[in-house]
């Protein structure tokens, strides 16, 4: 567990959380590091919305929607209603033990957009891995998912229909299906509208799964592109730029919360409701605490990226023709 103090120079309340803090870890070796915010620019950027705010590995527990970044003085109510300047030892306990709840899910790595870890590339055998970049480039030439008609040739080449492949890649959340056999999502793209809109340098649009899918877009196709979503939280609009392999992330306090909410289950059942673009980490942790069903964390623009580039970026990677028939 990471705990963070974040104060203005001088705060005479920033000893007494410390204080309350320690009583509430109640001699549990945890370290709990104060930062000194001198600047509103600095407070946006680390979610800071009064002095002092607590983060508890990276997220305001006692986060307030709509309260703006501030370095003023911060108010807290307490369990009895008293109003004092920092959270009562009562709360603290409280927002610890929903941390190490969370902390403690018996899941997987929290990789959900990379299928704990077994990466989201199909198996050469049985056609899947050919079906799978069938449909990936399909997705990114025409903005729209193939129908099956438009796979039967490519499975066909492995003694195959293309239902019977498209059914092997869903089971294992290689692709998901709508009621009716059709592909709504092939991670990263979707066939359904989202907030996560990519712009291709082709100038075909397509929809991301979640923020992670769009963020591994451009690598995986080795394109510039433009993505726009929106902060959840306040509608605000999110850019990131991506020009010759380099980003640009509008504004600059973006980041990532990157989550899910059960343990199985399709990833985009379970995660892609939870990956989310937002302004800063206060709007971010204002979210993480209007949706307990989520667990997870908020990462920056570098972790965020290596993430979508680690997950998505091999995808359409050519296979030998022996290593894809065993030979």
């Amino acid at each position: 567990m990471r705990i963070t103090v974040l104060s203005v120079p001088g705060c005479p309340h920033a000893p007494v959380v410390e204080d309350r803090l320690a009583r509430a870890l109640d001699g549990r070796a945890v370290d709990v590091e104060r930062v000194e915010v001198g600047d509103p620019g600095q407070a946006g950027r680390l979610g800071m919305t009064g002095s002092p705010t607590v983060l508890i590995d990276g997220v305001d527990p006692f986060a307030v929607p709509g309260a703006p970044a501030s370095l003023s003085c911060r108010l807290y109510r307490g369990p009895d209603g008293r109003v004092e300047g920092a959270p009562s030892v009562a709360d603290l306990r409280h927002a610890l033990a929903n941390a190490d709840a969370a902390a403690n899910v018996d899941c997987p790595p929290m990789d959900a957009a990379g299928r704990s870890g077994r990466g989201r590339l199909a198996p050469p055998a049985g056609g899947l891995r050919a079906v799978q970049q069938a449909v990936l480039r399909r997705f990114a030439g025409t903005g729209h998912s193939p129908t099956l008609e438009d796979l039967e040739a490519t499975a066909a080449a492995w003694g195959r229909t293309a239902a019977e492949v498209v059914t092997d890649l869903a089971a294992d959340d290689f692709l998901a299906l709508d009621d009716h056999g059709r592909i709504r999502a092939a991670y990263p793209f979707s066939a359904l509208p989202t907030a996560h809109r990519v712009r291709l340098a082709s100038g075909i649009e397509v929809s991301a799964m979640c923020a992670i899918d769009a963020l591994g877009i451009p690598d995986m196709l080795g394109t510039d592109a433009v993505i726009t979503s929106a902060d959840p939280v306040t509608g605000d609009t999110i850019t990131v730029t991506s020009t010759g392999g380099h980003t640009t992330w509008q504004p600059q306090t973006a980041v990532v919360y990157i989550g899910q909410r059960s343990c199985t289950g399709p990833a985009a059942d379970v995660a892609c409701g939870a990956l989310n673009f937002f302004t800063n980490r206060h709007t971010a942790s204002i979210w993480a605490r209007q949706h307990p069903d989520y667990t997870g964390k908020t990462v920056d623009h570098t972790q965020a990226e290596a993430l979508g580039r680690a997950v998505f970026g091999s995808l359409l990677t050519p296979a030998k023709s022996a290593e894809e028939r065993g030979g």
